[in-house]
């Protein structure tokens, strides 16, 4: 290109920059990287002229070396289960994309009890709760079973409570119900077709493993979703609680039956709080609303708007 007078700055950086594509690599699961919500998303994302979207197979992720992955400028990276977290942090490390979500947030993420010490330092509300750590030393724990209650430290968790695995891949989450209330528990699982959770006699707690103990909170029969894009914007949904019957409400279509929300200020100022606590610029996280509380119950990541 040829300078003259009549040459702008604009026009040479319009040059320099014309026909520039960013290059947006999504870095995940087949599960995830195949399913409707990831395709309508990078549909999306490929209706601008200047952004290619590249998939990086599942083969390449789990056999090739992070020096042959595919190069981009922006990376969206999310654990899910079987995904070798510690190779997309070397990758990243190595090309330097600009990282949607944090990576080594998404260790933390997979512990409830880091989920919930992260929450409680950035200030935000959650359950009462204990951990019952069976990784410990038995010196170094207390636990005592009665028959409307728990002790888990020292702290006292009666009928009705929630019983949640530390590991955050494990759903199977229990909720058990006093002798008043007919006794037994409820125990929820991820969805299998119409069924979200099953009642079950069984008033005894679980004898092996690592648990969350917290106070069962009484809704309006729903859970909210809430989801962030960044700590300025939040989109939230209602579904209907597993807990109540367990049975899955679905549309015509198929889908999972969930409402629209609004957020009050006060749980827009949790989305922010969680999404820059997590360094999880997409992050889904569960609210619970109770007695005038709105507390976090869970916090999931990288999550698509079912």
């Amino acid at each position: 290109m040829e300078f003259s007078s009549e040459n702008t700055w604009m026009d040479l950086e319009q040059e320099e920059t014309e026909g520039k594509q960013v290059i947006v690599g999504v870095c995940a699961m087949e599960k995830k990287t195949l399913s409707k919500p990831m395709k309508e998303i990078l549909t999306r994302l490929e209706e601008f002229e200047y952004i290619k979207t590249c998939i990086f197979t599942e083969k390449v992720i789990l056999e090739e070396p992070v020096e042959k992955w595919p190069l981009c400028d922006c990376l969206i990276s999310f654990h899910s289960k079987g995904f070798p977290l510690e190779k997309s942090i070397t990758y990243a490390n190595l090309r330097k994309p600009l990282v949607i979500n944090n990576l080594e947030s998404q260790f933390a993420i997979q512990d409830r009890r880091e989920v919930y010490r992260i929450l409680s330092t950035a200030g935000i509300d959650l359950p009462r709760h204990a951990v019952l750590d069976r990784d410990l030393p038995p010196e170094e724990t207390n636990f005592e079973e009665q028959d409307d209650s728990v002790v888990v430290n020292g702290v006292v968790f009666n009928k009705p409570f929630v019983e949640k695995p530390v590991d955050a891949e494990d759903h199977n989450i229990i909720i058990y119900y006093p002798a008043s209330a007919g006794g037994g528990s409820q125990r929820l699982f991820r969805k299998i077709g119409s069924r979200s959770s099953v009642y079950s006699p069984e008033s005894n707690v679980r004898r092996a493993g690592s648990f969350i103990y917290e106070d069962f909170m009484a809704t309006d029969g729903t859970d909210v979703k809430v989801y962030t894009v960044g700590p300025d914007y939040a989109h939230a949904e209602a579904r209907k609680s597993p807990a109540l019957d367990g049975k899955v409400e679905r549309n015509s279509e198929g889908k999972e039956v969930r409402y629209p929300v609004i957020l009050s200020n006060k749980e827009k100022l949790i989305a922010r709080k969680v999404c820059m606590a997590f360094n999880q610029t997409i992050c889904g996280f569960d609210l619970l609303r109770a007695n005038g509380r709105s507390c976090v119950c869970d916090v999931n990541g990288f999550s698509f708007v079912k």
